[in-house]
């Protein structure tokens, strides 16, 4: 079969084109393509709860009212929790080393944390934990470790055995925290509860909180990541970076402070060694004021979204060989401050942190923690 007039021509003009083609792409500088950083579920997503006078839990709770004020945190509007952590605060270090019984306190706790709250939480899933101190107890935590912190290790350890509960360590003093003091104590703790990787002793669970960056409570981070938090040796099973004094303006704002905490301060003499991402949690407001933030009522709008990847996907830097913070803990349930607006209704958190607990699949209950 004969070729039309030119069709030879053409033929060698297509060969040539082919060619010049493929040789250029052969001669193209390979470009590795981008690798994507590892992406880890949010394992613990938590609320520090306040009760309805302002963290004192002064009074024993009518559990009808409670349930009225408090709904949104075991059914987000499908029967699902909307947290899997919930931490009772605050627990007076003075009080529980002497076991003071008053118009208050029971054995050395607020009357008001009683085996009802607690059960209306684990009963759904839902880890509990008493903090204690926060930083309006810091002096009275100051004190009782200069009288006796391994019995308060063991009262400690006694309180959770009986309600069922972890305990959380919050010590807020900046100058100088009595390390020592708070070594014998946790060494106390664990001679009644061992470190359990798997989670099954709910008492056994014994965690610490740090600042939101590593530029205040330095000595405490110094001496957590260096001794208590490292992944070869664990003492404490994680920390909780706090909020900062007011919301982040940004995801970048929140995502900056927690780095600090993945790279350690190298500069500081001492070195506040890495953290492993795998060891602490980022905390988030959800009241901010006279009204509820979108962390409590909006997730889209909120910082738990935009900040979301960073959480699930932040690489270590020195410590831990997983990608991915822990999660989130949010401050705080009910009714955290006289000038702050409580997370009762119309108010509830199902909107932002209850949306967030669907988007992020969290495990409920809460599953074994990651270790590196």
């Amino acid at each position: 079969m004969s070729l039309p007039t030119g069709g030879t021509a053409m033929s060698g003009r297509k060969f040539v084109l082919s060619f010049l083609i493929v040789a250029a792409l052969l001669s193209a500088p390979f470009t590795k393509p981008k690798t994507m950083a590892a992406f880890t579920s949010i394992s613990v997503y938590g609320a520090w709860h306040c009760g309805s006078d302002f963290c004192s839990w002064a009074s024993v709770r009518n559990m009808t009212d409670f349930d009225n004020r408090n709904h949104w945190m075991i059914d987000r509007g499908d029967g699902s929790p909307s947290v899997n952590l919930v931490v009772l605060s605050f627990v007076h270090p003075l009080r529980l080393l002497n076991k003071t019984n008053d118009a208050g306190t029971s054995q050395g706790v607020p009357i008001g944390m009683t085996q009802a709250v607690v059960d209306y939480f684990k009963t759904r899933g839902i880890r509990v934990q008493l903090s204690i101190g926060g930083i309006t107890y810091t002096d009275a935590w100051n004190q009782a470790l200069a009288t006796n912190p391994t019995q308060l290790g063991l009262n400690a350890a006694e309180a959770a055995q009986r309600l069922g509960v972890g305990i959380e360590i919050d010590y807020e003093e900046n100058t100088n925290p009595n390390l020592p003091g708070l070594q014998s104590f946790i060494d106390a703790y664990r001679s009644v509860h061992p470190y359990d990787a798997s989670g099954s002793n709910h008492a056994a669970r014994l965690t610490i909180d740090l600042a939101a960056g590593d530029r205040w409570l330095i000595a405490l981070a110094r001496k957590a990541t260096a001794d208590w938090l490292r992944t070869t040796a664990p003492v404490l099973d994680y920390a909780n970076a706090m909020v900062p004094s007011r919301q982040p303006n940004s995801a970048a704002t929140a995502e900056a402070d927690w780095q600090e905490h993945v790279d350690g301060k190298p500069q500081f003499a001492p070195p506040i060694l890495p953290l492993a991402p795998a060891k602490f949690t980022g905390a988030l407001y959800i009241v901010t004021g006279s009204r509820a933030a979108p962390e409590c009522t909006s997730f889209s709008s909120s910082l738990i979204n935009s900040t979301g990847s960073y959480v699930q996907t932040v690489t270590p830097n020195g410590a831990g060989s997983t990608s991915g913070m822990l999660g989130y803990m949010f401050w705080a349930a009910e009714c955290p401050a006289t000038r702050r607006v409580c997370t009762v209704p119309p108010n509830s958190c199902e909107g932002g942190v209850g949306v967030g607990a669907n988007t992020y699949n969290v495990p409920i209950p809460m599953a074994p923690l990651r270790q590196s």
